[in-house]
């Protein structure tokens, strides 16, 4: 027979108290949510865009000197959706571009990379990688520019079924300011 003296029941109940009272806290507790598999995050952009660039002359040089194009941007998917390939045609005063962006999806890191070469360059540049958060996309990654590490960051906003606002930035503060290089806005083209 097993006898419970009086004196060790009241700290037993605490202790079965306290015990209830922190399983009843973790079952409350806000799980942390899974992971976003942002692969069909793209999907937006598939199809094909009038596009109009401003693109400032000479970053980080103090000018106020931008040049503005108008054409294409034709978005394509690869990979059943785990990427997607951008032909960009634009023309104006200052010339044209030729340019192709591969945006790949990283299902490990949960994040995207764009990769992108114009026809006068013929290489593809440093990937900027990042990930979509509240409808906005922000891409980072450093490469040199005129001889300095630089900082550059693209940003996808005001995505809308039929519009879209693009923006990169260069810093050479290590990201406590930014200068805005290139802006695009395109509109969807009809389907025929």
């Amino acid at each position: 027979m097993c006898i419970v003296k009086r004196s060790c029941l009241r700290p037993l109940l605490c202790l079965l108290l306290a015990l209830s009272s922190v399983a009843a806290i973790a079952q409350s507790a806000p799980q942390k949510p899974a992971s976003h598999d942002g692969q069909r995050d793209f999907d937006f952009e598939i199809g094909s865009w009038k596009t109009h660039v401003r693109r400032l002359v000479h970053p980080l040089s103090g000018s106020n000197e931008w040049v503005e194009y108008d054409g294409t941007s034709v978005v394509r998917k690869i990979w059943d959706g785990a990427g997607n390939m951008v032909e960009l045609r634009i023309a104006g005063p200052a010339g044209k571009i030729d340019g192709v962006s591969l945006q790949l999806y990283n299902p490990q890191s949960r994040q995207w990379s764009l990769n992108y070469a114009s026809r006068s360059g013929g290489t593809l540049s440093p990937p900027n990688v990042g990930e979509f958060k509240n409808g906005r996309g922000e891409f980072y990654d450093q490469e040199t520019f005129n001889g300095r590490a630089i900082l550059v960051r693209f940003i996808i906003s005001d995505i809308k079924p039929n519009s879209i606002h693009f923006e990169q930035a260069f810093s050479d503060d290590g990201g406590k300011t930014w200068e805005v290089n290139w802006i695009a806005d395109d509109t969807r083209i009809a389907a025929e």
